[in-house]
């Protein structure tokens, strides 16, 4: 999501993820932070599983139903006839193991901090349940393409290939303080009650949805009237629909969990903290696409760790949609160029 997926992204691939119920894969998860948290991972998986694996994440409000709908389909890069795709929450996400649905004695402000490293071996663990032993790709975009880059870190002889769509190897101090400034809006309002809340943060949510907007966007989109192009007749009803409203009905300590998790992104810590030298470990052949607007997951990042990897592409999203050009929101070119980029990585 960043992370963030407006409900323009929703199309008739939709279908696919949303259709049949979702699985449950239920685990005893020893975190980082020294609790073991009895977790479990909500994923839905579509396609043949002898075919070759792809897995992807959700994102930061990112929910199974719609994510990466532009480029998983029949006619599009993750083909379910030719791939075995696992869509999977993340922790916090409000599927898999969050604040809002997790039970007592971790449930609510009682909840541990998770980070990366906690995802990934869950979802290896799941990857192992399921009867995969190596991925062929794990993609993703925003935290998603994030954990595609521990992923590639903590388990490198487990994955042929990555594609980290707008995103990074290493959240940025830019990145991490943008997110301290979104946060404040949830903990700030009167509704959040110190974190003792019961009902639903709506003051928070709603502010929380609008100052969020305009980072996931870029100047060149209210420029360009983008939203026009989306069907709405002025940015305030694009902001009000795909924003406020969409934010309310997020759990506030969900938002916030999945936001620690982000800001604490980055594999250089198992790597002597070398940034560099975490990225030549990698052993993944890896397909980096930023957006060229995104305001947060810069672009110029991209082009720093294609330095390092040593099977490294670079693909830059052309677009004026921001942040979540990379999750499928952007315009049909865009979409149709990221599904041809993914389509020739994968015949490579």
């Amino acid at each position: 999501m960043h992370a963030i997926l407006p409900s323009s992204s929703s199309s008739c691939h939709i279908h696919l993820l949303s259709a049949m119920a979702y699985e449950k894969f239920e685990v005893e998860l020893p975190l980082k932070c020294g609790v073991t948290l009895p977790a479990f991972l909500t994923y839905k998986t579509l396609g043949d599983p002898k075919n070759p694996a792809v897995m992807i994440p959700t994102c930061y409000t990112g929910r199974i139903a719609g994510t990466m709908n532009a480029f998983i389909g029949d006619d599009d890069a993750v083909s379910p006839k030719k791939y075995f795709v696992i869509v999977v929450g993340l922790l916090g996400g409000s599927e898999s193991s969050s604040p809002s649905n997790q039970p007592a004695p971790f449930d609510g402000a009682n909840f541990p901090k998770t980070i990366y490293e906690d995802n990934i071996h869950a979802q290896f663990k799941l990857m192992k349940h399921l009867g995969v032993d190596k991925l062929f790709c794990y993609m993703g975009y925003s935290m998603g393409g994030q954990q595609a880059y521990h992923f590639a870190t903590l388990y490198p002889d487990h994955v042929q290939k990555i594609i980290p769509l707008a995103s990074s190897a290493q959240t940025s101090g830019f990145n991490w303080n943008f997110l301290e400034g979104v946060k404040s809006t949830l903990k700030a309002s009167s509704d959040f009650m110190a974190n003792t809340y019961t009902e639903p943060v709506i003051v928070g949510t709603t502010a929380f949805g609008r100052v969020y907007s305009n980072w996931a966007l870029s100047y060149e989109w209210f420029k360009t009237k983008a939203w026009e192009a989306a069907g709405y007749k002025s940015s305030e009803e694009y902001l009000l629909s795909d924003w406020e409203k969409r934010l309310n009905t997020w759990d506030a300590r969900d938002l916030l969990q999945m936001a620690v998790t982000w800001q604490e992104g980055d594999i250089a810590i198992y790597h002597d903290n070398d940034y560099a030298k975490a990225l030549g470990a990698i052993k993944a052949e890896a397909l980096v696409m930023p957006s060229r607007t995104d305001q947060y997951f810069r672009w110029e990042e991209s082009v720093e760790e294609v330095k390092y990897l040593k099977k490294g592409t670079l693909a830059i999203i052309e677009t004026v949609w921001g942040h979540i050009a990379g999750g499928g929101v952007g315009t049909a070119e865009d979409n149709v160029f990221i599904n041809k980029t993914i389509s020739e990585f994968f015949a490579k």
